[in-house]
């Protein structure tokens, strides 16, 4: 059972961003601090401007649907992750694409990138799990993982480890630098979908079909506490920049609050309560810009939010 946080903000709607003709599955941050990049089904990234809540002139169109973005501002690349398993490289600057990697059977679930190792690495469809090096854009290496869906990866740099959620329920843990497993345990009793570090990177949180919200410890990877957080399945996590709150996604149409110290419900967000998504939410986005909570769902919509605190 949900215990609701004495800590209760109000939600204020910000915009509505309509202009996808598609199911949305990837938002990230754009070339500016008041920028986002979309994309989905429809087969195309855009970029938005949270000022004027207005689309930018950067759309980009691909083959196939999009399920992965991911912008390294550092190194002036755009990377987008098909269904047909293709790793688009597209240069911000010139506004173009400059390569395609195609080493994935698979749709492209995740792309995350690591200016420690200078790398960027995907989960597949396929179970692969691939690294690529950041100067020359080339493959380096592929590990097949499990013979399920790669779903999520993250860093936890005080470790130096990267977290990887998979299809086959499990999370793997492995070493930032040689990529030795250090850790594989069962996360969900269905596919584990999404994998968050908390700042700090003293837990590990993880979201899956089974529509539980874990908390392992770290150290040696315990469980210790599972919630009961969504009806279906959770497909993202992201915490405020403060990192003092975190909000989970799900199928279930809802967006949750909840308190990173605690691990409490504050604020549950449904189209019946705050105007919320009509469909499955796909994706979240926590801005540093005036600490706007973006989401993104199969009702082809991106709504920005904001906490108002009294």
């Amino acid at each position: 059972m949900e215990i609701i946080n004495e800590k209760k903000p109000e939600v204020k709607i910000v915009g509505t961003l309509n202009g996808h003709t598609g199911c949305i599955y990837a938002v990230d941050r754009g070339l500016y601090a008041n920028t986002i990049f979309t994309g989905g089904s429809d087969d195309f990234i855009a970029q938005w401007n949270l000022d004027t809540l207005q689309g930018e002139k950067f759309a980009t169109s691909f083959a196939a649907h999009l399920y992965a973005i991911c912008h390294i501002p550092e190194k002036k690349l755009l990377l987008a992750g098909t269904t047909d398993g293709n790793i688009h490289i597209i240069d911000t600057d010139q506004k173009k694409e400059i390569r395609i990697l195609k080493y994935h059977r698979g749709p492209v679930f995740d792309i995350k990138y690591c200016l420690e190792t200078n790398c960027f690495y995907t989960a597949g469809g396929d179970g692969n799990f691939a690294v690529c090096s950041l100067d020359s854009l080339s493959l380096i290496k592929v590990i097949t993982l499990c013979g399920e869906k790669l779903r999520s990866i993250d860093f936890n740099y005080h470790a130096s480890e990267i977290a990887i959620a998979m299809g086959s329920c499990d999370i793997f843990i492995l070493d930032l630098f040689t990529l030795q497993l250090k850790y594989g345990f069962i996360a969900h009793r269905l596919s584990a979908n999404i994998v968050r570090y908390t700042p700090g990177g003293k837990f590990l949180l993880s979201g899956g079909r089974d529509a539980h919200l874990n908390i392992w410890e770290t150290g040696n990877y315990s469980l210790v506490k599972s919630i009961a957080a969504h009806n279906w399945a959770i497909y993202d996590i992201a915490f405020s920049p403060d990192g003092a709150l975190f909000a989970t996604a799900s199928r279930d149409k809802t967006v949750k609050i909840w308190d990173t110290k605690t691990f409490g419900l504050i604020k549950r967000i449904s189209k019946e309560h705050l105007t919320g998504h009509t469909h499955s939410v796909n994706k979240l986005l926590w801005s540093a810009f005036n600490d706007y909570l973006i989401s993104v769902g199969d009702d082809k919509e991106v709504i920005i939010r904001q906490l108002i605190y009294e």
